[in-house]
């Protein structure tokens, strides 16, 4: 299964200061809610502008990008997605090719860099997680070197068994927290049999960002990412505790958060106003 993971200057650079502007004293701030553009990746290939408007609209004020954007000249990408009154604080590139972007991540404006995922041919040994780890902490070193934040994303297939231990498990133990922090998708940890309330307390202060997206109910777990393991729902309409983890998210200062729904049984722009619409409604509750 695949994961995930701009056009004229000036009117896009006045959105964007707009959108970065101190707040008056005493103003509530927003909260870091965004959406990862891999959920509207059907759409963005036919009407960029207009999708990007809708999120917008939706309330959201930060996107996500992911790989397959990335044949867009990156002060392209940057500015269209300016225009439409949105940032890009975080942005997703692939394993292969990931020591080739931090020019374009650079150019796009982006101040967290994120793999998106091991690949099987790494990830299947816990020697080869290892090997994973100690590539992040190089690409950690490398974003530092830059003025980047490296992170890495998580799918079920992290928590496969190797002699009692996951590969997330070595992957936290032989990286530097220094250089090398964590995109925790509270999907596929749920989907992986754990549980991201207790991982979220255990690893708190590494978190980079989260991804959002919930889990139907009664569903298989499962260490794969294959068309068994796709129970995905919106926020708010299935079984994890999103109460707790934008609680926590709050606690530990989480600067981004980005709502991503793999696949959806609605049209992407209805699921991720559903989901806006219960993050918002927990978040209100919660500042009561």
């Amino acid at each position: 299964m695949s994961t995930r993971r701009e056009f004229v200057v000036g009117a896009g650079a006045s959105l964007a200061a707009i959108a970065l502007a101190p707040r008056a004293f005493g103003e509530k701030m927003e909260r870091p809610i965004g959406v990862q553009l891999f959920t509207v990746r059907n759409l963005l290939g036919k009407d960029m502008p207009g999708t990007l408007a809708a999120i917008h609209k939706i309330g959201y004020r930060t996107v996500e990008t992911y790989v397959a954007e990335y044949k867009i000249p990156a002060k392209d990408l940057r500015q269209a997605i300016l225009d439409a009154g949105l940032t890009v604080p975080s942005a997703h590139f692939g394993y292969n090719d990931f020591a080739q972007r931090f020019d374009y991540a650079k150019e796009l404006g982006a101040e967290y860099v994120v793999c998106s995922s091991v690949p099987e041919s790494v990830g299947n040994s816990a020697d080869g997680f290892k090997r994973a780890a100690d590539q992040y902490n190089a690409w950690g070193e490398q974003a530092r070197a830059v003025g980047l934040k490296f992170g890495f994303h998580d799918h079920d297939t992290e928590f496969k068994v190797f002699n009692g231990v996951t590969g997330f498990d070595l992957l936290m133990q032989y990286t530097d927290p220094k250089v090398v922090q964590w995109q925790m998708d509270c999907y596929w940890v749920t989907q992986a049999g754990r549980d991201p309330v207790k991982l979220f307390k255990q690893y708190g202060p590494r978190m980079q960002s989260l991804h959002l997206k919930d889990r139907k109910a009664n569903a298989p777990t499962s260490t794969d990412t294959g068309p068994g393991s796709q129970h995905f729902t919106e926020v708010g309409t299935g079984t994890i505790d999103f109460p707790e983890i934008l609680r926590l998210a709050g606690k530990y200062h989480v600067p981004n958060m980005f709502v991503e729904q793999d696949r959806t049984e609605r049209p992407p722009l209805e699921s991720i106003a559903i989901s806006y619409k219960n993050i918002m409604k927990i978040m209100n509750a919660q500042d009561a």
